[in-house]
């Protein structure tokens, strides 16, 4: 027996439950960890117990939503008071108010905000918005950006099982990140509705994404007529309180929000300019009533416990010190663990820009800098599908037994609840693995 399987009965039972009735065992791809997953029973701060009563540093973070880590006083507090008071009005309420004029202020392009449950619904409705918009069938996206998991951009090039040939047609899987030729491939096309990015690159950063593609992206979109859609599910409220967009001073047409807008709880939004949300109006430009042109439902939009959270949540990364304080430990971690590296002697390498790690861990002869993956001089490929799952598994399951839960690209997420003593139990949990999982 291993000495994760030693550590972990009570995983292992649920485990072997879960497995009777859940595809893998799980409820989320990201979850799925061989032999079996940690079974998580409460959080606080930077830490989570799983069923066993092991403790780890949280660097899955809510899948990125919980920048304030587990169970922050005001929010927990803000949710307790709503829940007391209803979880489902099926109707109109003030927290929704609320929260949209909170977003608002804080997010740039936000001039009309609809809410949606999750990450995925807000990106449907947008390129939803931007054909209707347009009249236009097209939307282009870039290799590796993750959207969602909706049938127009859960595909590679050729198509997924699943997602018929008429929708894989519609989209333009852009694989280059060189501004001048994806300023030629939307200039020579008439039939581009939306274009979608995430601005920090694939994953928050996994891929970074050049500067100058993103105002290339503005520039030729604004005169092309092309909605340019900022995927900062992620990104908002993490690379700065306006997200992305305020940080970069760029301001697209529509941006989706999600994890952090709700301070952990389900929620999400799409935001941007007022005449690209006409298709969802109940009256025509001459002021009869319609059905509105685009179909947007959702039985739990803008649910008022989410709205509660998210405004809790929200008010506390405007007006205090969490970003920075999130920033500030992802950076020493990154420092930390690349003078591991440095130690084993190994061409690895910890990079990041905000409150995340990536870990480079893909090989080859010669040593990557943080400093090369930033200035682009690595290759997407090997930085995100490069490493091997088994080496992936292996640093995960290591790093577990020694009390450091990590997500699978493999990386973290920091929050303002991490501090100086998480950095130095996780830097020497890696000094003490990188050996074993890489000998």
């Amino acid at each position: 027996m291993s000495p994760f399987e030693s550590r972990t009965p009570g995983s292992r039972t649920l485990f072997e439950r879960a497995a009777r009735l859940l595809p893998n065992g799980v409820t989320h791809v990201a979850r799925h960890l061989e032999p079996y997953p940690i079974y998580v029973e409460r959080a606080a701060g930077s830490r989570k117990w799983d069923v066993d009563g092991n403790e780890y540093i949280d660097y899955f973070g809510g899948h990125g939503a919980l920048i304030l880590g587990h169970c922050h006083p005001e929010v927990t507090e803000a949710v307790r008071e709503q829940a007391s008071r209803g979880a489902h009005y099926g109707a109109s309420h003030r927290l929704e108010v609320e929260w949209a004029e909170l977003i608002a202020s804080m997010i740039p392009s936000a001039q009309r905000v609809r809410f949606t449950v999750t990450g995925t619904e807000a990106t449907h409705l947008a390129l939803r918005l931007a054909r209707a918009y347009t009249g236009k069938p097209k939307v282009m996206r870039f290799a590796g950006h993750f959207h969602g998991w909706h049938d127009h951009v859960a595909f590679q090039s050729g198509g997924a099982a699943g997602v018929v040939q008429g929708i894989v047609d519609d989209g333009l899987l852009c694989a280059s990140l060189d501004p001048d030729r994806v300023r030629e491939t939307i200039e020579g096309r008439d039939d581009i509705a939306a274009v979608i990015v995430e601005p920090t690159g694939a994953t928050f950063g996994h891929v970074p994404l050049p500067m100058e593609l993103l105002r290339t992206l503005r520039d030729v979109t604004a005169r092309r007529g092309v909605v340019l859609i900022f995927d900062e599910v992620i990104s908002g409220f993490r690379c700065s309180p306006g997200g992305a967009q305020a940080l970069y001073a760029i301001t697209p047409d529509l941006t989706t929000l999600a994890k952090i807008i709700a301070g952990g709880y389900p929620g999400a939004a799409v935001v941007g300019r007022p005449d690209l949300f006409d298709a969802l109006e109940f009256r025509s430009p001459d002021g009869r009533m319609q059905s509105p042109a685009v179909a947007h439902q959702g039985t739990y939009n803008a649910g008022p416990v989410s709205a509660a959270a998210g405004i809790a949540t929200l008010r506390i990364v405007r007006d205090t010190d969490a970003l920075a304080q999130a920033n500030r430990v992802a950076a020493a971690i990154r420092d930390g663990i690349n003078r591991a590296i440095d130690e084993k002697g190994l061409n690895w390498c910890a990079y990041g820009r905000f409150s995340d790690f990536h870990i480079y861990a893909a090989g080859g002869e010669d040593r990557v800098t943080p400093e090369a993956v930033e200035a682009g001089r690595v290759p997407a490929a090997k930085l995100k599908g490069g490493t091997p799952m088994e080496l992936i598994h292996r640093l995960r399951i290591a790093l577990l037994c020694e009390g450091v839960d990590i997500a699978g690209w493999p990386g973290g997420l920091t929050s303002a609840a991490h501090g100086d003593e998480d950095v130095e139990r996780t830097v020497a949990a890696f000094r003490r693995v990188l050996g074993a999982v890489n000998p």
